[in-house]
């Protein structure tokens, strides 16, 4: 049960810190989205190179390992392309909407990879949270005819693909701070790839807000590893919807932007749901805890 509140905790930092991380990247202006993906993980990739340096853990060693940080670093860096790529096209509301979208496919791939069973209640309590997001989000008709809106969704896909990987890895006995290394590295390399051919200059304050958000990725990327090493993908991910929470009051106090009615209904139903899903979980672990109890009596 300890896990599954640390779980609980790192999630919602990690939406804390995603949530900067947008603010960041919207703030540095017109460039590129795979220049921005670049300062994104360049930021993560240091970060893990001292803490694997630090505590002299490298691989596992385990040679199955391998196809998983492939395949998580391949989704999480489809994620992130399709995500930025939104931003840069889509109306920011409908952009995040989509990348919303990965806590449900998470779930989804954590019972088709790891074959984790969905209880009702708990699917319910997802799926309730999510429809408390489109109200918060309002997206319009374009995200069901724009390109850019198919390519948002394939991002959410991506991160809920990667975020499954993450909970594979762990349960395998990679250490998160390696899983956050060749994710990186990787994401890295592709992006010096694409900029080899299309590299804009920046001005001084743009590369401030990339480093920025470069900075706040790298909490969010280590906390939500750490999340998933924790706990399930079906026990957390509601969490993450305090994201859009948090987005509101970053926005407020950076841009100006005020909630309408239908916001506040938002964070009425994705706190409820919150609420919900705790007590669910704790009344869970309190019946299994009182059945081991009368087994070994």
């Amino acid at each position: 049960m300890k896990k599954k509140y640390l779980g609980i905790v790192y999630i919602v930092i990690s939406a804390f810190c995603f949530a900067l991380m947008n603010m960041f990247v919207r703030l540095s202006g017109d460039l590129p989205f795979v220049q921005k993906s670049f300062f994104r993980n360049l930021v993560a990739l240091v970060f893990a190179l001292i803490i694997l340096k630090k505590e002299g853990v490298w691989f596992s060693g385990k040679k199955g390992n391998i196809k998983y940080l492939v395949l998580r670093s391949i989704a999480g860096t489809l994620g992130i392309f399709c995500n930025y790529y939104a931003i840069d096209r889509l109306v920011l509301a409908d952009a995040s909407m989509l990348n919303k979208m990965s806590p449900f496919f998470a779930i989804v791939f954590s019972y088709i990879l790891l074959k984790e069973k969905i209880k009702p209640v708990q699917a319910v309590i997802v799926v309730t949270a999510f429809l408390g997001s489109l109200l918060i989000i309002k997206p319009t008709t374009a995200i069901f005819q724009s390109p850019a809106a198919l390519i948002g969704l394939l991002g959410g896909l991506g991160a809920g693909i990667a975020y499954t990987f993450v909970r594979v890895l762990g349960e395998k006995g990679e250490r998160a701070p390696f899983v956050v290394f060749v994710f990186s590295s990787f994401s890295c390399l592709v992006s010096l790839g694409f900029m080899v051919f299309d590299y804009h200059p920046m001005s001084g304050m743009q590369l401030v807000y990339l480093l920025l958000a470069g900075l706040s990725a790298a909490g969010g990327q280590f906390s939500i590893t750490a999340a998933y090493f924790q706990a399930p993908a079906r026990e957390i991910s509601v969490y993450d919807y305090s994201q859009i929470i948090f987005s509101a009051l970053l926005g407020f106090m950076v841009f100006g932007q005020i909630p309408d009615a239908l916001s506040w209904a938002g964070y009425l139903v994705i706190c409820s749901m919150a609420v919900l899903m705790f007590i669910y979980n704790h009344r869970v672990h309190g019946e299994k805890t009182a059945n081991e109890r009368i087994g070994d009596s």
